[in-house]
């Protein structure tokens, strides 16, 4: 290569990093007086929510809706009375084409990843719903689809966008209580998606208005069943869902993660609900409805260089055991910062000079060791859009978003690690990230992919097996 193709090379390339949605194939180049035309896929709850966001966009209109719940797509469409719909996702990114820019996915987990790669090889912007994926294998096909599609990607994590988070990002930081040694992450509330069920015997008829084949996907088939599955609880099955820590999980770990700069685990371990591990038909089919489990994380400046034990507890309060629920320890420094008593939902920062307690969707508060020091500052926080709006200014300004799949990706896989070390429970699993293994642990290690329903295989997911 002579010099002067070598320096157009360069522009060329550089180009492509500032304006990544330009780079791919398919992609629209958004003119500055035009719109982004986005496509939502899911329209009902979490994805009603975040159709609200969306229209709100002063350069966004929604063009096509998706949902394989006609009676939900015909209320949806209500809003939009020139948004064209669809039941089949496949359908509407084959007839849409270079008609929309961009997509967001709000269906159960089992179907994220399908969706997703197959809109970003079709050069659409992402935006998904948490967890992202069902397995940790989906992940780094996404991840990498991501990066060679050169498109725009956001996982909803929204509450990162809020003060709250944003301000306990800036205390880990600037480390206001010392070198980190402890993370408590605890989610004790009650849920749709812990309520008990059981697989029934028999299938009922399905609604007219519900394509239940599309909806069961990547999935193995199974009968319909009323009120089992669709629309609120399918999160508890195996099939379909990641349980309560797939649902919260990343929402808790994401101002750990971006604060203090973690990567991947070293290991992990899990105890669950006795009632479901000692029960065979449960513990194959549905997610435990309590568990504690714990990461341990490589050394990062924030704790000093030393390993960083991480621990989740989601047991319902007044119904776990003990050893499912956060120290009672931690029920003194709430009430040392006023609270009556710690929240059902947040995080505790153990650190050498201190305490933060991050309330979920609230602001965190610090307990010093030295209790005549002066509270440090509030942080000043940088301007910040609405969750939704930083990633549709990404696809409009052709700009990477603070959560998008390259960063989060392997935040997911720890949350879906987790998820692991539930169905090997009472086991410490050595986790070789590299080589994306379980190396004590064979059993562990199959867990980390699945099998795609016949005609519902994703082409590229077998390099990741």
């Amino acid at each position: 290569m002579n010099r002067r193709r070598f320096i157009t090379a360069s522009a060329l390339g550089a180009a492509g990093c500032f304006t990544g949605c330009a780079t791919a194939r398919g992609t629209r180049v958004i003119a500055p007086n035009s719109k982004l035309n986005h496509a939502c896929i899911g329209v009902g709850g979490m994805g009603g929510a975040d159709i609200s966001n969306i229209k709100t966009h002063a350069h966004t209109q929604i063009v096509a809706l998706c949902d394989v719940d006609r009676s939900r797509l015909e209320k949806a469409a209500q809003q939009f009375p020139g948004a064209r719909v669809y039941t089949d996702w496949r359908e509407l990114l084959a007839k849409e084409g270079d008609r929309i820019d961009s997509v967001n996915i709000a269906v159960p987990d089992h179907n994220h990843t399908i969706i997703a790669t197959n809109a970003m090889r079709a050069g659409k912007h992402v935006y998904c719903q948490k967890p992202l994926c069902h397995e940790i294998a989906e992940c780094r096909l996404l991840k990498d689809t991501a990066r060679r599609r050169g498109v725009v990607t956001q996982l909803g994590v929204q509450w990162s966008a809020q003060p709250g988070d944003r301000m306990a990002v800036a205390h880990h930081r600037a480390g206001v209580i010392g070198a980190v040694e402890h993370i408590y992450l605890f989610s004790n509330r009650k849920g749709v998606s812990r309520i008990r069920a059981a697989r029934p015997a028999a299938g009922e008829p399905v609604p007219a208005s519900l394509e239940w084949d599309l909806w069961i996907g990547t999935a193995p088939f199974r009968p319909y069943s009323e009120k089992i599955y669709h629309p609120l609880i399918w999160r508890i099955w195996q099939d379909f869902g990641s349980g309560w820590i797939g649902d919260i999980g990343c929402h808790l770990h994401s101002s750990v993660w971006k604060g203090l700069g973690l990567t991947e685990p070293l290991s992990v371990k899990a105890e669950v609900q006795t009632e479901w591990k000692n029960n065979p038909a449960s513990f194959k089919d549905i997610w435990p409805q309590g568990a504690h489990i714990t990461w341990v994380y490589p050394g990062v400046k924030a704790s000093g260089g030393k390993p960083l034990t991480v621990e989740w507890f989601d047991g319902m309060t007044g119904e776990a055991a003990p050893n499912l629920l956060p120290p009672p320890e931690l029920q003194e420094l709430a009430r040392e910062v006023g609270l009556e008593k710690l929240p059902a939902e947040g995080s505790v920062t153990a650190g050498s000079e201190g305490w933060m307690i991050l309330p979920h969707s609230a602001g965190p508060r610090l307990v010093l060791k030295n209790r005549q020091a002066a509270k440090p500052p509030k942080p000043v926080l940088p301007a910040c859009p609405n969750h939704y709006h930083e990633f549709l200014d990404g696809c409009v300004e052709g700009r990477r978003t603070s959560a998008d799949f390259g960063k989060v990706a392997p935040m997911v896989e720890a949350v879906l690690l987790g998820n692991v070390a539930e169905r090997v429970p009472d086991t410490l699993l050595n986790w070789d990230a590299r080589r994306m293994r379980v190396t004590n642990s064979v059993k562990a290690t199959r867990f980390l992919y699945r099998d795609y329903r016949p005609g519902w295989e994703l082409k590229g997911m077998e390099a990741y097996a």
